[in-house]
């Protein structure tokens, strides 16, 4: 890495930290079937079990990254990480449905304390240039790695010692992180003379009207979207939701054009970088949670792989999605990070596409193996870059909010493309299954989850190279001074991270 030794120890705490919210995300997945008979869940409630986190999470991560920029951001993190341990010690203890699904709320409200606030942190800590690359490399790489690694880990806790164990490994990892975090993370929030009687953070008062709109926007949202896949999108909860949705995000935006300290600066949107990188970040984010959700489901219910081989089989993405990210900041600055975000799209959309030829008669090796590969190098390029491009060239009492935002646009991204693949992927199984097998149909249906899956990212590369040519600086995160890229003209090109 070639990081001074103080800053890399401090990079991976807060990795660690991102890493354990990434493993709570996927780490139920391959064990709901013991979870739904452990503690007697219907099967809407076995949905909810993964819902519960993922709402809470997406609709308060805006909410968590003001938090940090104004009450200081290892605070925040410090409070986040011990609200998602508690939450997760008690899910392992839950002996009903109703305490392990408040469990995984609690645990949501703490992870969306943690990732914005940890992501600040890391930016803060190298200044832009090649440091910057790197540690966004390795922000990539446990991100990616998080979400692989919950397979397998749930997997193989599931069959070792059961269920239980998969909430108390991830409460010990977050005690662990919160244990080491006052020690070796500095306050670097602390250090910035932003105003007087600031106490080094962002000046300003806590949006609360903004904050509460967005939430129960957003919440509103994820549910129609998630209830939808049950109930069908002609129900009344599903457009009495969606319809209070979009009301409230009318609201919202009304609000933030009127306070003076709103939630979501306006200025920060007219930036070209943020709404242009969050917007990508959106598309990505649809196709991302969605292929965590499907391929463990053809590995276990067409191919018949146990928990655990499912989990192992999740190792070469893995591996992929960690040699991507490190590779990421390397290829930007070689080719440009135009070319470099481009390029990563059009390899996951490969590798997607390639997926949409599986087989009810396939096997891991002739099926998922090599797919996997190509999805895992470019999902994790594209991730790191569109972080980068994201937050890049932001003063530093609003990369709270940025980190926020952009982790936000992923969430509600993979809640809108899962809801919209699951239903896709639904409608043409329950079609195939009129004159095919059950494992004929439901394979059809994966197929065409990842056959849409590859148009959305082929889609998105298009609009890369698109948003290019409009927004960004022309220098290079390497090179600009702070107050050049913040008044500098608009470009033709994405810019240059790492």
């Amino acid at each position: 890495m070639n990081l001074p030794h103080r800053q890399a120890v401090a990079l991976a705490v807060l990795a660690a930290a991102q890493f354990t919210v990434m493993l709570a995300t996927s780490i139920v997945n391959v064990a709901l079937p013991q979870i739904r008979a452990g503690v007697g869940l219907s099967e809407s409630g076995t949905t909810w079990v993964v819902n519960a986190y993922g709402l809470v999470f997406g609709a308060l991560l805006l909410a968590g990254g003001r938090a940090g920029d104004l009450l200081g951001r290892r605070r925040v993190l410090g409070w986040g990480l011990g609200l998602f341990a508690a939450g997760s010690a008690v899910a392992g203890l839950a002996g009903s449905s109703g305490v392990l699904i408040a469990a995984r709320v609690l645990q949501g409200l703490g992870a969306a304390a943690i990732a914005p606030a940890a992501l600040a942190l890391a930016v803060d800590l190298f200044p832009p240039g090649p440091g910057r690359g790197r540690a966004l490399g390795v922000w990539g790489a446990v991100s990616g790695a998080g979400g692989a690694c919950g397979v397998l880990l749930g997997g193989a806790l599931t069959q070792a010692w059961g269920w239980p164990w998969i909430f108390h490994t991830v409460a010990i990892g977050a005690a662990l992180v919160l244990f080491a975090l006052p020690a070796l993370v500095p306050r670097t929030d602390s250090a910035r003379p932003c105003g007087p009687r600031t106490g080094g953070r962002a000046a300003g008062r806590f949006d609360l009207p903004g904050t509460v709109t967005v939430t129960l926007a957003l919440t509103c949202l994820v549910w129609g979207l998630t209830t939808a896949r049950g109930a069908g999108w002609t129900d009344d909860r599903v457009l009495g939701a969606l319809g209070a949705a979009a009301v409230l995000l009318a609201a919202f935006a009304v609000i933030e054009r009127r306070r003076p300290d709103a939630l979501v600066p306006p200025r920060l949107l007219r930036t070209g970088r943020v709404a242009a990188g969050n917007l990508l970040m959106a598309l990505l984010g649809s196709v991302w949670i969605a292929l965590f959700f499907f391929l463990p489901l053809y590995q276990q219910q067409v191919l018949g792989s146990g928990p655990l081989a499912t989990g192992v089989g999740q190792l070469p993405l893995a591996a992929a999605n960690m040699l991507g990210s490190t590779l990421a900041p390397r290829l930007s600055r070689r080719i440009g990070a135009t070319a470099t975000v481009t390029a990563a799209l059009l390899t996951e959309a490969a590798g997607l596409l390639w997926l949409s030829r599986i087989r009810a008669d396939g096997s891991y090796l002739a099926d998922v193996l090599g797919p996997s590969v190509l999805v895992g190098l470019g999902l994790s390029i594209a991730f790191v870059q569109l972080t980068a491009f994201a937050m890049e060239g932001l003063p530093p009492q609003d990369t709270g909010l940025a980190g926020g935002l952009v982790n936000t646009t992923r969430q509600v991204g993979g809640a809108i493309g899962l809801a919209a693949l699951a239903g896709l992927a639904g409608s043409v199984t329950a079609r195939a299954a009129t004159h095919q097998a059950h494992l004929a149909a439901l394979t059809a249906g994966y197929r065409s989850a990842f056959t849409a899956s590859a148009a959305v990212l082929a889609a998105t590369a298009l609009l890369a190279v698109v948003l290019a040519r409009c927004t960004g600086p022309r220098t290079t995160t390497a090179t600009a001074p702070a107050a050049g890229r913040a008044s500098a003209p608009r470009p033709r090109r994405l810019p240059r991270t790492g």
